[in-house]
């Protein structure tokens, strides 16, 4: 949780690093399982989140709540 939280923080306003924060995380706990709780292929969850990827913010939340994660506002 660190990690993403210090991704949000860190981020230049394009998303790539909260993109390849969620990658990260995602291929720690198995991309084929967070792809399935997400709803998306597994290649479309790498294409989404690899460096060129542009996911969509539903996308994103997908894979946030797919991997038990919460965006809150402070």
């Amino acid at each position: 949780m660190a990690y993403l939280n210090a991704s949000l923080e860190e981020d230049p306003g394009d998303g790539s690093l909260i993109r390849a924060a969620l990658g990260d995380i995602a291929r720690a706990r198995g991309m084929s399982r967070v792809s399935r709780a997400a709803g998306i292929s597994r290649e479309g969850l790498y294409r989404a989140l690899s460096v060129d990827g542009n996911p969509e913010f539903a996308t994103v939340m997908r894979v946030m709540r797919a991997l038990g994660l919460h965006l809150r506002a402070t």
